[in-house]
């Protein structure tokens, strides 16, 4: 593929051969002034020529493929869980897609050997669904969990409607649908094996709401198994523990709750006031925890130990969680509650001791705030940690910079790269996962308001060449005026990047 590498010195790992796809091909016309000029004095008259030249924009394009079905921007995006090439999105036309980001076959000579040296117009992907039905924009789009069975969009009108797709990822019904509540803003699938097909959401209203998804049960295939209604603003963002026992949540009000959503941690002792509705909840009432304009970004770390929770003005806080399943021996004095049904709940099991008398999970450390980070300026929007063996936590900013943290040490600076995305706000940061290529799990990709998806090594301290910049993708417009980029994904080992544009 045509991509444009940064050159990196003391980097002697092969890079990969990624690629990355973009929904939409941006372009920009400038129309010319249509309103009529003044005569002049001169007597020019209308032999005078008044036009302006027009600015013409040029573009780079290191893109293979582009989707551009959608009308307006394009908030959201999601990939199969099974079939990587599956992608989904959501945007501001009200309208949702599901096409396959497989690349077209290239030529086999290059342009250069052939009669017609001009590279050829492209044509964009084929949808194989368009998910209609939403008043407003989808801001939110989701595969469940595991096999990516049904497919979930929801929106600013409210409204949680859920499609059901075939073995093969290519072919969608609409199945049900639900509304609670005015404006949905974020949606999570559940990885916890024992619950197929679940998926929580937050609103604008502060409540937090599981629904699993069963085509079979004719009567309700989407059916809430919980409510939760602490937080006092909207709900911006939540997360799900590994194991999919837990779901922790944010809100504008600075709050932070952790929601025993099918009574495993009660099932395992911890229980504290009758009626809690989480086991874990910390408010900007508590001055230690208090983060002035609320908190936006939330992420779990891999051993489900802690939370990380970002907020205003770059302000990170990390809290401890319950460790369900822990030894009782290592954490002790177990705290907590379980969580409140709601219509068609989950089970609420009652408290289970070890022999010895003491919980059979450890909360330790649950809801202790274990550290105040703030390494950037202005809000903190995304946050992710890497897979072990790495400890590291990375955040993206408003302020255009990445942070990245050592959790094994205290949670020091590892590096900050001031200018990530220029002067524009980094949109999203996320490690890739470990796939088919051993030894990704230190890249690091980033995608911004200026349009550029960029990828970094995160080895390395402070002096790492070029800040660890080994790759960059253009395409889409950037500039921070509608043509920067809302999100991206990056499954398969990161050998391919799909992204969703502004434009």
């Amino acid at each position: 593929m045509a991509s444009h590498p940064t050159n990196t010195e003391g980097t002697n790992e092969e890079e990969l051969d990624e690629a990355m796809l973009d929904p939409a091909e941006a372009a920009e016309e400038i129309p010319t002034d249509q309103d009529a000029h003044m005569d002049s004095d001169d007597g020019g008259g209308e032999e005078a020529d008044h036009d302006e030249p027009v600015e013409e924009i040029q573009l780079q394009n290191d893109s293979v493929a582009y989707f551009d079905k959608h009308k307006d921007s394009i908030f959201s995006i999601a990939q199969h869980p099974i079939h990587p090439e599956i992608i989904a999105t959501g945007g501001g036309d009200d309208v949702g897609y599901i096409f396959d980001c497989t690349p077209p076959a290239q030529p086999v000579l290059p342009v250069s050997y052939q009669t017609d040296p001009q590279p050829p117009e492209r044509e964009g992907l084929a949808q194989l669904a368009r998910l209609d039905g939403h008043t407003d924009s989808i801001n939110a789009i989701a595969f469940t969990a595991p096999q990516g069975q049904y497919l979930l969009t929801a929106g600013l009108d409210g409204r949680l409607r859920a499609w059901q797709g075939d073995s093969t990822g290519r072919k969608w019904q609409f199945l049900a649908e639900a509304q609670e509540v005015e404006e949905i803003n974020w949606l999570a699938p559940c990885p916890n094996t024992n619950y197929p097909n679940t998926i929580a959401l937050g609103a604008s209203d502060g409540s937090v709401w599981v629904y699993s998804i069963n085509a079979d049960d004719v009567n309700s295939p989407l059916t809430i198994v919980q409510a939760f209604y602490l937080h006092t603003g909207p709900c911006t963002a939540g997360a799900w523990t590994p194991d999919g026992k837990l779901l922790a949540t944010v809100s504008e009000d600075a709050s932070f709750y952790v929601w025993d959503v099918f009574g495993d941690a009660a099932a395992a002792g911890l229980a504290p006031a009758t009626g809690a509705q989480s086991v874990v909840g910390l408010t900007a009432d508590d001055e230690r925890f208090k983060v002035e304009g609320g908190l936006y970004s939330i992420a779990v770390s891999p051993n489900g130990a802690f939370a990380a929770v970002g907020g205003a003005e770059g302000h990170i806080r990390i809290v401890g969680l319950p460790r369900l399943g822990a030894d009782a021996s290592v954490t002790s004095g177990a705290k907590g509650g379980g969580s409140k049904s709601k219509a068609g709940g989950g089970k609420q099991a009652g408290a289970a001791k070890s022999a010895g008398g003491g919980s059979s999970a450890g909360a330790g450390q649950a809801g202790q705030i274990l550290a105040s980070l703030q390494a950037q300026s202005d809000s903190v929007e995304t946050l992710s940690f890497s897979q072990p063996p790495l400890t590291l936590l990375a955040s993206g900013s408003v302020d255009g910079s990445i942070a990245l943290f050592d959790t094994a040490h205290r949670f020091a600076v590892r590096r900050h790269i001031r200018h990530a995305h220029e002067e524009e706000a980094v949109i999203k940061v996320e490690f890739v996962k470990r796939g088919s290529g051993a030894g990704t799990e230190w890249l690091l990709t980033s995608c911004g308001n200026d349009g550029v998806v960029r990828r970094w090594d995160t080895r390395g301290g402070t002096a790492a060449a070029g800040q660890g910049l080994t790759k960059e993708w253009r395409g889409h417009r950037g500039g921070g005026e509608g043509g920067g980029v809302l999100g991206f994904v990056q499954g398969g080992g990161g050998e391919a990047v799909v992204t969703a544009g502004d434009e």
